[in-house]
């Protein structure tokens, strides 16, 4: 889903409302794909004080109402989740609410039902690995025998510390040169994964 650049705005009016604001060239580097934890660490070292448990609730309704206007799919990725014949599911940093509805307004949440995973289910969001490693498990998949799909650095960073090979998707708004590295193939065409998975697992 292409939702960085809608939650980015959301990101730069909160901070700007809390009396830290970011720009957005700063969200990007800093928050793009990282967990609720290393959002509130930034904007709590930026303020100087601590925030109330749960502060981002208050905030929900700004993403939740951006989201539902211009939310939509990454271009050709219903193309690509079409032609793919290997099991596929979702593990992200977002909550299980907030990750269903969004796969809903785009229309692609019945390519994932019952297998989308929640940095909700376990100890640490990414870049910790154990969102992926999550998903493996309950894929029954070895990680090694996994492929990621990431268009963030910290999301790279998870699936590389999960022992996954990485596709780094280039259309978001993180610069290639974030996503690059080892066990890391870079990609800019959605439509060109069916292919690329291909080439990788052969």
């Amino acid at each position: 889903m292409d939702s960085e650049r809608i939650c980015v705005r959301v990101d730069a009016m909160i901070t700007a409302d809390l009396g830290c604001a970011f720009t957005e060239e700063e969200i990007i580097e800093k928050f793009v794909g990282s967990s609720a934890e290393v959002y509130t660490a930034a904007v709590e070292e930026r303020l100087g004080r601590r925030l109330e448990k749960n502060w981002l609730r208050q905030y929900e309704h700004l993403y939740q109402a951006a989201l539902e206007a211009d939310l939509t799919a990454v271009d050709g990725v219903a193309e690509a989740l079409n032609s793919l014949a290997m099991p596929v599911c979702v593990a992200s940093n977002t909550g299980h609410a907030s990750l269903r509805r969004n796969l809903e307004i785009v229309g692609l949440k019945d390519h994932f039902e019952g297998r989308i995973f929640s940095a909700a289910d376990v100890a640490r969001g990414k870049p910790a690995p154990d969102i992926f490693l999550h998903a493996a498990r309950s894929m029954g998949v070895e990680p090694g025998r996994c492929v990621v799909i990431e268009d963030s650095a910290y999301g790279v960073q998870a699936a590389r510390a999960a022992g996954m090979r990485t596709f780094g998707y280039c259309g978001g708004l993180t610069p290639a040169s974030r996503l690059e590295g080892p066990g890391t193939t870079l990609f800019d065409e959605m439509r060109d994964l069916p292919k690329l998975l291909a080439s990788t697992i052969h």
